[in-house]
């Protein structure tokens, strides 16, 4: 290819990604508005709502809020409630509610100083949280036409044409789910590019003729001239992508024409994973005319139209299918969308043949071919991406194999240490999906997995040979269940010492879903503490002497009781009765509801007792991911759906993962 050409083919590619994408908000599919559950009871619900806030809520803002905390003089923290009382079922306002719940609970609001609620109003707002969502309109929120993640792109490539998902490595990182960085930068659109051009070289000559397979797994991306045998033509390249279709022209030039749109039909179906509309389609034959008229062979021009469907929005985006009704205000997702949504949340990867299939026909949005798809997905190995997407994330273990250790304490956590503990987390989890048990055995379970080299955490090192990971039966209560394990346990420690008050903030969060407040500025760092006068105490004792501080004790005292409740394992999860300075170590704690423990097994049973509270959470956390928005409004009542359907099975994790998957938001979108 010239430099002439090179130069326009960029152009022209560039300019396809813009020009479609700017149309890829416009599709919807045509169809009437879906509905979730009987929402007969909610008008009523909606009235005791708006009688509660101006009863009760309304006076309690004005008498302990608003003075500091209004649009007529400078808000503190940036808050103000005067717009909240004239619409408090704002969605704009949810988090602000949760924020000030927390901070109420916690006894931080009102400020020292000022006039004080009783207890009785303080747990009147706290109820309020349980009311709000009532006053939101019934919505699925905003609907989000999201990137495909690094790790999302590179399966996919695998998936269509055989190559190393690593391939897409030079992407930078992303956090996926709930607050993801949805848009594509100048660079990022370069890198989309030259991973284009490598994943061509690997399987297409420059003049578009099929690779051998032997030269294609040899070559590392560079400059392939080899083409296969004609004889060899008429097969996949290890892929869903047939590159028989690259192959030389038919005569005269018009057939040419409409051979190549009908290659650029059968191609986008799979590349954009869902049938293309005429407009792409003609998108796509300019290109492919473009090739032509510069004196580009056949194949070549095709390979040029390959490259546009690779680098634009309706691959590295997962878009609708159809034109909607303008009349409709909520409309379900299109087949093929659904199918896709539901391909990357539970496998990281493109629909197979079967949902394509299903979606072909129209059948995939039937609740029960639904269900019957989820279990299928579920057992297919495949199903590891909802762990390495969701679980990583909900359970804060993705960072482990880069977090920092102090290795001078910890020569032990090696690549391979870190990895154990990764997978042990990994396998643990999918057990839980693939036996469809039910959640509370994530809590307090008497399994595990692991091998030589974790075993050694648990102090099985004699008995546990081999670097497979192995399910072995534990017979430690203190053990077994996401609190024991070393992974999350080194994963909220920090690279020297244990952390309380991760390993707290992160069971109050992450476990059970309350909402933690963030330290007040200007609170020194325990490590500020004179070091000489804190030399000989406990690490719980140092907390203690943190506590004295009218400005950390509220706070603390939530979280602590947690985090010393599991100080008896160190920083990267080994069992100890003594701290660092050699001190015995106290587990127990006293909760604020009065609830006592003395170690980690009463803690564990503690947790397992609230499992309303950490299903909640968990549905919450998935399907926040599964969005990729935070959750608001009407959602809480999608929640409440949801979690009567998986407590009447059990709390059995399959039953909450087709929640998920079969909820209102989940199927349906806005329209415009």
């Amino acid at each position: 290819m010239n430099f002439r050409l090179l130069i326009m083919a960029k152009t022209l590619l560039s300019s396809v990604f813009i020009a479609v994408g700017l149309g890829v908000l416009c599709f919807a599919p045509s169809t009437c508005s879906g509905q979730s559950s009987d929402d007969g009871e909610l008008p009523e619900l909606k009235k005791a709502a708006e009688k509660f806030f101006r009863k009760s809520v309304t006076p309690f803002i004005k008498t302990y809020c608003l003075e500091c905390h209004q649009n007529s003089r400078p808000t503190e923290a940036g808050l103000s409630f005067t717009p909240a009382l004239d619409t408090p079922g704002h969605a704009a306002f949810s988090e602000k509610w949760k924020k000030a719940a927390a901070r109420v609970k916690a006894h931080d609001m009102p400020p020292d100083g000022s006039e004080q609620p009783t207890d009785e109003e303080r747990e009147m707002f706290m109820q309020w949280q349980d009311t709000i969502k009532y006053l939101s309109p019934k919505d699925t929120g905003n609907f989000v036409i999201r990137r495909l993640t690094k790790t999302e792109y590179g399966n996919t490539l695998r998936d269509l044409f055989g190559v190393d998902p690593k391939i897409a490595d030079a992407l930078p990182d992303e956090v996926s789910g709930e607050g993801y960085l949805n848009s594509i930068s100048p660079l990022q659109l370069e890198q989309y590019l030259s991973i284009t051009d490598e994943v061509l070289n690997r399987v297409l000559t420059h003049d578009g003729l099929p690779v051998r397979r032997s030269q294609a797994s040899s070559n590392d991306g560079k400059d392939v001239s080899h083409a296969i045998d004609v004889d060899d033509q008429r097969r996949t390249y290890a892929g869903l992508i047939d590159l028989s279709l690259f192959v030389e022209p038919p005569v005269p030039r018009a057939d040419a024409h409409e051979t190549a749109r009908s290659v650029a039909q059968s191609l986008a179906k799979k590349i954009y994973r869902r049938p293309a509309s005429d407009t792409e389609v003609q998108v796509l034959t300019d290109v492919f005319e473009l090739g032509r008229q510069s004196e580009m062979a056949y194949p070549a021009a095709l390979r040029l139209m390959l490259k546009a469907m690779l680098v634009s929005p309706q691959f590295l985006f997962i878009t609708p299918a159809d034109d909607f009704d303008n009349k409709a205000e909520i409309v379900p997702l299109d087949d093929y969308q659904l199918g896709s949504r539901l391909s990357y949340l539970l496998w990281g990867t493109m629909p197979d043949d079967k949902l394509m299939t299903l979606a072909d026909s129209g059948k995939l949005r039937d609740p029960a071919v639904l269900k019957e798809q989820v279990k299928r997905m579920l057992e297919d190995p495949r199903s590891r991406a909802l762990f390495d997407g969701f679980g990583a994330q909900w359970l804060r273990t993705g960072d482990l194999r880069t977090k920092t250790f102090d290795l001078s304490k910890f020569p032990e956590m090696t690549s391979e240490m870190r990895s154990a503990m990764y997978d042990e987390v990994r396998l643990f989890f999918q057990s839980i999906v693939r036996e469809n048990v039910s959640i509370a055995q994530l809590i307090d379970s008497d399994y595990t997995f692991l091998n030589e080299n974790l075993a050694t955490i648990y102090g099985f090192e004699e008995a546990i040979k081999g670097t497979e990971m192995r399910r072995v039966l534990l017979t430690d209560k203190n053990r077994g269940g996401i609190l024991g394990m070393p992974g999350v346990l080194a994963a909220t420690s920090f690279p020297n010492r244990t952390s309380p008050v991760n390993r707290g903030v992160w069971v109050l969060e992450q476990v059970l879903g309350d909402h933690v407040p963030s330290a007040p500025p200007n609170v020194p760092a325990l490590d500020k503490q004179d070091q000489q006068s804190v030399a000989n105490l406990t690490l719980r004792e140092r907390f203690e002497l943190h506590r004295s501080d009218p400005t950390c004790a509220n706070c603390h005292r939530l979280l602590d009781p947690i985090g010393f409740g599991l100080e008896n394992f160190d920083a990267i999860g080994r069992w100890r009765n003594q701290d660092d300075n050699g001190q015995a170590i106290d587990p127990s704690g006293e909760l604020p509801d009065g609830s006592r423990f003395s170690n980690p097994q009463e803690l564990k049973a503690m947790v397992a007792g609230r499992l309303d509270d950490f299903c909640r959470n968990l549905v919450k956390k998935m399907l926040a991911y599964a969005l990729c928005r935070k959750l608001e409004g009407y959602d809480e009542i999608v929640v409440d759906e949801l979690m009567q359907a998986i407590a009447q099975d059990g709390y059995r994790m399959q039953t909450l993962v087709t929640a998920v998957v079969t909820s209102y938001p989940f199927t349906h979108r806005r329209a415009q």
